[in-house]
């Protein structure tokens, strides 16, 4: 079984390496250093199993456990952490285990013993009780992950089953619900039509067209998305309340 180890700390990942080592039938196929340098080495090396830190800079692990799941198959993950906190304690009722550091080597083949995933409504659960959200909307693309940062997406814009992130230089399909995507990141995206929400920091201004439809002027793109007549209001009370 191919292991690959996710931690921002190298003494971490060589102590967890020569820990797997010893253990039959396992073999450390790579190390990443942070969450986007992980979900790359899955991409790249394909393992069975990730051995994941859940505090890092960036995105932590378990952001990086949300986007594996977009991978058939996904590869087991096992926890690893310094904090013993109340949502990392939800670990111990679920099937995917977690180990405190510094990881003991039994504790360890127990956690390999009962490595699975957990569903992406409990990673959901665990990130909101961690106080963390994403920073990275993930799509698959040809059997891999494309991330692209929540923080470049300029608009998001339903179309059938599919949502497209756009960011001005590119756009992914996320096979997300636009109403989901909407609750998790009200802090940066306003609805302006019932299948678009765009980021309000990039709302440059209203304009009306020669059919008497308002439709909002964004930046880093030319597109014009339409604005509806009942979120007119609120879209404009956003402007004037310098919110964008």
């Amino acid at each position: 079984m191919k292991c690959l180890i996710v931690d921002d700390e190298a003494l971490a990942r060589q102590r967890l390496a020569r820990l797997l080592g010893d253990c039959e039938g396992l073999r450390v196929c790579g190390e990443a250093a942070n969450g986007e340098q992980g979900l790359q080495q899955v991409a790249l090396l394909r393992p069975d199993l990730v051995l994941l830190d859940v505090r890092m800079p960036g995105m932590d692990g378990l952001e990086v456990a949300r986007h594996l799941l977009n991978l058939d198959p996904a590869p087991a993950v096992i926890f690893t952490t310094a904090y013993g906190d109340h949502a990392l304690e939800a670990f111990e009722t679920q099937a995917v285990d977690y180990l405190l550091k510094p990881v003991h080597p039994q504790r360890l083949r127990q956690a390999l013993d009962k490595a699975r995933r957990l569903s992406p409504a409990r990673l959901q659960q665990l990130q909101a009780a961690n106080g963390e959200r994403r920073t990275h909307l993930c799509a698959r693309v040809r059997g891999n992950l494309e991330l692209m940062a929540v923080d470049e997406v300029i608009y998001l814009q339903a179309d059938s089953k599919y949502v497209t992130a756009c960011s001005g230089a590119r756009s992914i399909l996320l096979e997300e619900p636009l109403k989901a995507l909407e609750q998790e990141f009200a802090y940066r995206f306003i609805r302006v039509h019932r299948g678009a929400l765009v980021a309000a920091p990039c709302i440059r201004g209203l304009e009306k067209d020669s059919q008497g439809r308002h439709k909002v002027i964004l930046e880093g793109v030319d597109v014009r998305l339409e604005v509806s007549r009942r979120l007119l209001p609120q879209v404009r009370k956003r402007i004037k309340d310098g919110a964008v």
